[in-house]
């Protein structure tokens, strides 16, 4: 190696859809995320002994080894996401959000069951979540269409967009997943807020919104279970949330050690909805709030490239889809501090889990894929001068 572009895996001159790639893409934010479902791969190894002995599976490292297999898959997604054009883009959401939908539909015929939940079928061993999938797919397809709407050329752009988000949501309400339908809601309203409608219209749908959610309470026994048992937990059983807190609590600054945790041992969900109470009593504090900190680090830089971003779709699109992210790693965190409600809510990268893992790579794919630099993406003091590589 004899100059400073031979030590990069592909000289800036490589013209080939992997090396534009290459240089086209935020490698920071793809280290971070990286960085991250290794991370997963990490704490599924501690997790999965205490899983598969509550769950009497004979293999002490059965959920670690798919987890494996998971993260690569999702990393194989994420990538070839990402290289995708912008067409490629909205192509993709389309078929995934048709297909998602018509499983959607079939679930209270053909679902699994499970806590008084349709959301899943079952094959070949592997559960697989339709609504995971949907998420991305209707952010990309409603801002899509937040955009055609702003073109002023007769396309009824935001009415398609409530009509797809309303449907979607619908058959959420069906299953019944309250978590998602509010992931959704917010994304939604994060997007119909950035494509720039009348502030009123945006205030019109917090209000429904709020209203939509309250009205949960009365409509969904396990919802008002656990909202009873969050605001008066004196009077119900608060088992899990208990010793998910015992656990961070004896993880301290530095914790216990790699495999020393003994909290895991009694927290049911501790592979998937609980696994940063894994973390934080084997890892401890610092490594609770580093794994926070890569999180904020990728919405925060996703968020920001999206709003330099000059073409409104691509803007409102890889915001709403940052937006999504952060809010599931928020309410993960959130209730495993016991600040919000008990939900089944997955860590992004980090949790157990299938559908969750390939639809975070295929979220954040999408992400990546829309704020690459190209030639004209990016407002002046952010992008057109990194171009270059198109020169």
């Amino acid at each position: 190696m004899n100059n400073v572009s031979q030590a990069h895996a592909f000289p800036r001159s490589d013209r080939s859809p992997l090396g534009v790639w290459w240089w086209t893409v935020d490698r920071w934010m793809l280290g971070v995320v990286g960085v991250l479902i290794f991370i997963g791969v990490l704490m599924s190894f501690a997790a999965s002994p205490a899983a598969a002995a509550r769950m009497n599976v004979g293999d002490p490292f059965h959920f670690a080894v798919r987890q494996c297999v998971f993260a690569a898959a999702s990393a194989f997604i994420l990538v070839s996401v990402s290289m995708l054009d912008v067409k490629g883009i909205r192509r993709a959401a389309f078929f995934i959000w048709l297909f998602a939908i018509a499983v959607m539909i079939a679930l209270p015929f053909i679902g699994h069951s499970a806590k008084g939940a349709t959301r899943w079928i079952e094959f070949g061993g592997f559960t697989f979540q339709p609504s995971e999938y949907m998420k991305p797919a209707l952010i990309i397809l409603v801002s899509w269409m937040f955009a055609e709407g702003q073109k002023g050329q007769g396309v009824p752009g935001v009415s398609i967009a409530f009509g797809l988000y309303v449907v979607s949501i619908g058959l959420l309400l069906i299953q019944p997943d309250i978590g998602q339908t509010v992931l959704i809601t917010v994304a939604f309203g994060a997007a119909f807020w950035m494509a720039g409608v009348p502030l009123s219209w945006v205030m019109l749908l917090g209000a429904l919104a709020v209203a939509g959610l309250s009205s949960t309470y009365f409509l969904f026994p396990h919802v008002a279970s656990r909202v009873d048992r969050f605001l008066s937990p004196e009077k119900a059983d608060t088992h899990q949330v208990d010793r998910a807190a015992e656990a961070i609590s004896a993880g301290g600054l530095f914790g216990r050690g790699p495999g020393e945790g003994v909290m895991k041992r009694h927290v049911p969900d501790l592979h998937t909805d609980f696994i940063y109470s894994v973390g934080a009593e084997e890892y401890g504090l610092i490594f609770s709030l580093l794994l926070i900190s890569l999180f904020a680090f990728v919405v925060i830089r996703g968020l920001y490239r999206a709003m330099k971003l000059t073409d409104p779709f691509e803007q409102v699109a890889a915001a709403g889809l940052f937006v999504l992210v952060g809010q599931q790693a928020i309410i993960n965190v959130a209730v495993n501090l016991n600040l919000i409600p008990t939900k089944g809510m997955t860590l992004p990268f980090i949790s157990y889990g299938g559908s969750s893992m390939l639809a975070m790579g295929l979220t954040l794919g999408m992400a990546l894929a829309l704020t690459r630099r190209r030639p004209g993406a990016y407002t002046p003091t952010e992008g057109l001068a990194k171009a270059g590589a198109f020169a």
